[in-house]
């Protein structure tokens, strides 16, 4: 999940009390998302857990169902960027920022559990012709390029051993993904010890010296 999308910044043209209406309606529905599913969202239950008289209020913030679910990727994708890319940054060389970066998506799994289990669940029942999912994959696609340049540079600088990064990044992504889906939906998962096995696993199978 470790991607931005600009469509939660605030408008210029929007008063601090719409921007705030806004940010209420969106937490409202990553709940309901989190708690029911993408199949049973509704603007009624939306309006309920926001506390809202109507759902006329979510119609005067958003033009649809679709238009919510796009700001409610944003939002997600948004949070999950700053905390890892924070965990990263605190991070030097190809390597210990491989490892940190399994650590920072699972322990995001713990700090925003419901935020995970919101997006988990949109891309698992939307369909893929849906207009809201066409920013996450647009984006995640964007993301996967980095991250594929990231190892040929470490590559290049004799860090990584000889791979085909495109094959690296999707099994580091599917991996990563299958525990924080894990993580998601058992409470028991421990996120620390998967972070550190897999960690240990794509260090393995990544170093010069493998």
């Amino acid at each position: 999940m470790q991607a931005k999308i600009d469509s939660g910044k605030q408008q210029p043209d929007r008063t601090f009390t719409e921007t705030a209406r806004r940010a209420q309606i969106v937490d409202a529905a990553i709940e309901v998302i989190a708690e029911q599913g993408y199949a049973n969202v509704s603007f009624a239950k939306i309006a309920k857990q926001a506390g809202l008289s109507s759902t006329g209020m979510i119609s005067y913030h958003f033009r649809g169902k679709g238009d919510l679910m796009r700001e409610v990727v944003g939002r997600i994708m948004a949070t999950a960027a700053e905390y890892v890319g924070a965990k990263l940054d605190a991070e030097q060389g190809y390597r210990g920022r491989m490892a940190a970066f399994f650590g920072a998506n699972l322990a995001l799994a713990d700090e925003y559990p419901k935020h995970v289990r919101a997006l988990s669940n949109i891309v698992a029942n939307a369909g893929t012709d849906d207009p809201h999912l066409f920013g996450l994959l647009d984006q995640l696609g964007s993301v996967q390029a980095a991250q594929v340049e990231i190892l040929r540079a470490g590559q290049r600088e004799g860090v990584f051993r000889d791979f085909d990064p495109v094959v690296m990044i999707t099994a580091i992504r599917g991996s990563l993904d299958a525990a924080i889906a894990r993580a998601a939906h058992d409470p028991g998962f421990d996120t620390a010890v998967a972070a550190r096995e897999l960690a240990e696993l794509f260090d393995r199978a990544t170093r010069k010296d493998a």
